[in-house]
């Protein structure tokens, strides 16, 4: 141990932040791998994260192989992760973390600092708030964002409202139109921004055309009406621009809106130490490895890019533990130290690619979101002559893609460019 403020620094191989679906599976990787000094650091007084208030099923179908609510996924991994024994602090906060991996942590008003040989970013992502939209007019109760009306409703067993609009079509705010209705609740309508949903299709058809609750697209809440408790909102269609359409604004009663108009990857602390990031995915830049420009920090999970699938959470995570205690067991030196690495740029029809650039050392998942629905594509990717080709019958920015890119085609000087034709 050494002292810093006055304070005694402990050391410890890899910390972990975050307790969720991918803190979970990252410090169990981590383990299994061979390391056996982890630490998870988790803010909230259970593991399991998200998930705890998601009562629904449909989780665990590429993972397990069959349907699983929230809690039960989250039990999975927790059942694991106890018999493991792996450390953890719950209810403690990471107050900052520093580039040379030095973490502090708040619990019940103790200070810790931990000097990590690696970090673990797992933090996940929260809900954009009407202040982040910024829609116009009164400050009435009644306005939540979708995942906190779960959270009141599933947890706290308080129902939030009777007569719900619901602005966005995310899955959150899909699956709490359904949960509302089943409660009791009249969803009056969803509306979306875009002239496409933002949620999965089967969610489309179990959430809202199963239960015929309309969804209204290209249309946006332009106005906030109500005093004390809300009243109603006022809506209109968007043209192109995205601005609304004066002449076609009516209203819309209710006593409840819900938002679901998106996340945002947890990032302060990553930023806190410096680490390079990207403006599409709102994440950090990493490579092949999940380790990010700082070496020693890696980044996992929905604090590295929003998925539309906890699956993919647990598996993405698991490889980032598995980097990082081959990281560790190798001196705290990168797998491929000295190689060149290859960016990987998105082209035509491309959002975001993932990761940002590859050592060319190793097969990959590279992942993706298109820029707008098609059908009958295929998604290239390109080094140079090297190709993939993968033909999909549907592509939705709902979605993201998943391809096994081998290290024959992720190797060279060239920078690899994935498009859709």
């Amino acid at each position: 141990m050494s002292e810093k403020k006055g304070i005694q620094t402990v050391q410890r191989d890899v910390v972990v932040i975050g307790g969720g679906p991918a803190g979970l599976a990252a410090a169990i990787a981590v383990k299994e791998a061979g390391v056996d000094d982890v630490l998870l650091v988790e803010r909230d007084r259970v593991l399991g994260g998200i998930l705890n208030q998601c009562i629904h099923d449909g989780f665990g179908l590429h993972r397990f192989k069959e349907a699983l609510s929230g809690p039960e996924y989250a039990a999975r991994y927790i059942q694991s992760f106890r018999e493991k024994k792996i450390d953890v602090m719950e209810n403690a906060i990471v107050l900052s973390l520093t580039g040379d991996r030095v973490v502090e942590v708040s619990t019940r008003g103790k200070l810790q600092y931990i000097q990590a040989k690696a970090v673990i970013l797992a933090m996940g992502c929260r809900e954009r708030t009407r202040g982040a939209i910024s829609i116009p007019g009164s400050r009435p109760s009644g306005v939540y964002t979708a995942g906190a009306a779960q959270n009141l409703m599933n947890l706290e067993n308080i129902m939030v409202g009777k007569r719900v609009a619901i602005l966005g079509s995310g899955d959150i705010g899909l699956i709490m139109a359904r949960r509302m209705t089943l409660e009791g609740a009249k969803v009056e309508s969803v509306f979306e921004l875009l002239p496409y949903s933002s949620g999965l299709p089967r969610n489309i058809q179990q959430c809202l055309n199963d239960y015929d609750i309309p969804l209204f697209l290209s249309t946006t809440v332009t106005d906030i009406v109500g005093k004390g408790r809300l009243e109603g909102v006022k809506v209109a269609q968007v043209g192109e621009d995205r601005a609304p359409i004066a002449s076609t604004e009516r209203f819309v009663p209710c006593d409840t809106l819900l938002l679901s108009v998106g996340l945002i990857p947890e990032n302060e602390l990553t930023r806190e130490a410096g680490v390079e990031m990207d403006p599409i995915t709102g994440g950090a830049v990493v490579d092949d490895t999940f380790m990010t420009s700082v070496p020693g920090i890696f980044s996992c999970g929905n604090v590295l890019h929003v998925h539309d699938l906890v699956d993919w959470v647990s598996m993405e995570s698991e490889q980032a533990g598995q980097h990082a205690a081959a990281y560790v067991k190798a001196g705290a030196k990168p797998a491929a130290a000295g190689a060149a690495k290859v960016s990987i740029k998105p082209g035509d029809g491309i959002r975001y690619t993932l990761p940002q650039s590859v050592s060319g050392g190793q097969d990959f998942i590279l992942s993706m979101r298109v820029t707008a629905p098609w059908r009958d594509r295929t998604v290239v990717v390109r080094n140079g002559e090297k190709s993939i080709r993968k033909k999909m019958v549907r592509l939705h920015p709902a979605e993201m893609i998943r391809v096994k890119v081998g290290k024959e085609v992720a190797s060279g000087g060239n920078a690899m460019e994935v498009s859709v034709e």
